[in-house]
């Protein structure tokens, strides 16, 4: 490190640096004077060192130091000292020492900036991220993108470790029908036609098992034109990779060996091998979601036998209809929730799309509810032992069709985790497997891919393939932890006929899939070997590292909720000239405010 501008880092010397003289650079975090003494806090990447000036030792620096502002960038040279011991600051890495300046140097000027650069800095979000190179001096932002840097290098080193290649894979990709909105690039070459950018390398790096690559990987940007929410953006970085001459199981075990290094050398976390696993099924029926947060139990119930021929027709006619009546224990709940909270809780079950919530008090009176009157004393006995109820817990009802009640009661299972401040701390691990192949869109009429048509049916699903759909079960297997999924993957097709029946199922016709996807097609033709891959979404698995909700605290250049970046005003309109080239025409439409 040491050149020109400086010796050291600002917090690399320590206390057997004593009596060394040291030249350090960095932007003044903090200046205070205290009568003939002046203080200044020097701060670059690795942090803090104080900086002590004496007006009787050194008059010629007070006149330097006067038009010294924070934020100035500054050269300072002068020798390690041990600091007074009432002015030791513990919470710094170099508080027991300091630097008597002998020399200072003004390397450039600042402004006063428009954040402050802190980590206890509350500026609104769109502010910090049009000064976001200042917000990226903050200490913690910093600490986070080093440990994405740190997170890489890891990531890397075991997958070299592992005998993967790492192999980059087109930006420029053809369009294509399914999954989510593609951005597209217009060619100047080829006049009215489009590329892609990828939302992921799925395709080429599948090629590249029919090339025999053998194990692949690829640290990756990826793109999708969808709605942001706090852990989405826009683009976004995988951690990609595939593996030929493998199973599911083997995918699974290198992963789990990776996922072990990742935390252990980051957080210094044991992630205890191997690591439990859940069938999709299951995850629905006992979590309400196929990515359940397991650090707390309270899991659901079906309660649609013991009501299907009660008197409460709401319960009766669903079950009889197909569908279920699920429930779920709160525990404690009876006592800590009031009227008005219950109507706020049938506002969060109506939210994800049930009809209705029914609830249930369990108290020293026995049940109290608006709908108690309908059950006999049978019914509610086995419904309170379903439940494993207690006196002073409340339970929570929906009835509707399985997806339903599953999914909003699976929501209110963590809103009342919220609710009752239950404990959820450290890391709670899940394989999810065996997920459903389709899911029918109720507006479209039709079939779509749960995770993508390349992931192979298990081989007992494969003779349902056009016979019924709903029942075909993937080779699908996504790793879960405290209700987030970090990643997915499955075993993919390799052969062209199962790929066929696949697309066809998906409401392609023959022409449409080979217009689509003809060159995979063709390439199964010569010799495809079984393969299996994963990818994790690089900047969700730091979140969860970095113990942020937000996923612009991990990544340095985010774009904010309207897709733009406002530090530089992307997008941005095309000149005419440019816009001629590509043989475009632009609409005038309404325009949003960032």
């Amino acid at each position: 490190m040491k050149n020109q501008y400086r010796t050291n880092l600002c917090a690399e010397p320590n206390e057997s640096h004593i009596g060394q003289k040291v030249v350090l650079a960095g932007w003044v975090n903090k200046k205070r004077s205290l009568g003939q003494l002046v203080f200044l806090e020097l701060r670059d990447i690795s942090g803090i060192m104080q900086i002590a000036i004496d007006a009787e030792v050194s008059p010629k620096l007070i006149d330097i130091v006067s038009k010294i502002k924070n934020e100035y960038l500054v050269q300072i040279k002068g020798d390690i000292v041990l600091r007074d011991q009432e002015t030791v600051n513990e919470k710094l890495k170099t508080g027991t020492i300091e630097v008597r300046a002998e020399e200072i140097v003004i390397l450039n000027e600042s402004k006063t900036p428009p954040i402050y650069v802190d980590d206890s800095d509350k500026t609104n979000e769109n502010t910090r991220l049009k000064y976001r190179y200042l917000d990226l001096r903050k200490p913690a932002m910093q600490h986070r993108l080093i440990m994405r840097s740190k997170l890489a290098r890891i990531v890397r080193e075991f997958l070299y470790e592992e005998g993967f290649y790492e192999i980059e894979t087109p930006f420029l990709n053809k369009p294509t029908p399914e999954g989510a909105r593609d951005f597209l690039v217009p060619s100047r070459v080829q006049p009215n036609k489009f590329f892609s950018l990828p939302q992921s390398p799925q395709l080429f790096k599948q090629l590249l098992m029919v090339s025999g690559f053998d194990r692949y990987f690829q640290i990756v940007k990826c793109f999708r034109d969808e709605d942001l929410r706090q852990d989405r953006q826009p683009e976004f970085t995988q951690i990609d990779m595939e593996m030929s001459f493998v199973t599911g199981e083997d995918v699974i075990e290198v992963n789990e060996r990776l996922i072990k290094k990742i935390f252990k050398e980051i957080l210094g976390h044991d992630v205890a091998l191997p690591i439990a696993r859940m069938t999709y099924d299951e995850a629905m029926s006992r979590y309400g979601s196929d990515k359940p947060d397991l650090r707390f139990d309270m899991q659901l119930a079906d309660v649609s036998l013991i009501v299907k021929d009660s008197a409460f027709g709401v319960f009766a006619s669903v079950v009889k209809k197909g569908g279920s009546v699920r429930g779920l224990n709160v525990k404690g709940g009876s006592d800590r929730l009031i009227r008005r909270d219950l109507d706020r809780l049938v506002k969060v079950a109506e939210t994800y799309g049930a009809k209705g919530l029914a609830w249930m008090r369990y108290t020293q009176e026995g049940i109290v509810s608006p709908i108690a009157k309908f059950f006999t004393d049978a019914e509610k006995e086995a419904i309170l032992s379903t439940l494993d109820a207690e006196e002073g817990d409340l339970l929570l009802f929906v009835a509707d069709k399985d997806e339903v009640a599953l999914t909003a009661l699976g929501q209110l299972r963590l809103h009342m985790a919220d609710m009752m401040e239950i404990e959820r701390s450290g890391f709670a691990f899940v394989w999810v497997t065996d997920f459903p192949m389709f899911e029918y869109d109720e507006e479209e009429k039709r079939y779509f891919a749960v995770h993508h048509p390349f992931t192979s049916p298990t081989d007992s699903s494969v003779e349902l393939l056009g016979k019924d759909p709903a029942k075909v079960r993937a080779r699908a297997y996504d790793i879960v932890v405290n209700g987030v999924e970090l990643g997915g993957g499955s075993v993919r097709i390799h052969k062209e006929a199962v790929q066929e029946k696949v697309f066809e199922q998906l409401g392609f016709s023959k022409e449409e899939a080979w217009e689509q996807f003809g060159f995979l097609l063709e390439a199964f033709k010569y010799g495809t070997p079984p393969h299996a891959g994963m990818a994790y979404g690089l900047d969700r698995l730091c979140m969860l590292l970095a113990d942020t909700e937000n996923i612009k605290d991990v990544i340095a250049f985010p774009k904010n909720q309207n897709h733009g970046c406002v530090m530089t005003g992307a997008p941005a309109y095309a000149g005419a000239h440019q816009l001629e080239e590509l043989k475009i025409a632009t609409i005038k439409a309404e325009e949003k405010d960032d």
